[in-house]
């Protein structure tokens, strides 16, 4: 099975050719380690990053932006969000203040990402 890919994990965004043979997989078009092991990564156990914002009491906006502290496997996400969907934070809150604990048990905190 082949596969082509443009690498999300830095700003370069390396076009990538990941190949499975026998169980293992050869990526190639890559300039960084990091662009192999994201290759590898998404043919078998795709994960993200969540951004977004929940509600807040008594803060000067009423959105606090949020974010997952590493990333949740993909098939997750609109679970996850469901989750996140339901938090009202109440202020003041500081960045890197955990909002929501262990996510639908993926073991990932949702933290804030600011000062409120």
């Amino acid at each position: 099975m082949k596969k082509e890919l443009i690498c999300i994990v830095c700003p370069q965004g390396c076009r990538l050719t990941v190949e499975e043979k026998d169980g293992s997989y050869q990526v190639s078009g890559n300039t960084c380690k990091r662009g192999e092991a994201y290759g590898i990564n998404e043919m078998t156990a795709p994960r993200r990053v969540i951004t977004t914002t929940v509600k807040l009491e008594g803060g000067r906006c009423p959105r606090l932006p949020v974010k997952t502290r590493t990333d949740v496997p993909k098939e997750l996400i609109f679970d996850c969000m469901a989750k996140i969907n339901q938090v009202t934070v109440k202020a003041p809150v500081k960045m890197g203040d955990v909002v929501l604990a262990d996510v639908m048990g993926t073991g990932v905190d949702v933290i804030a990402t600011r000062d409120m």
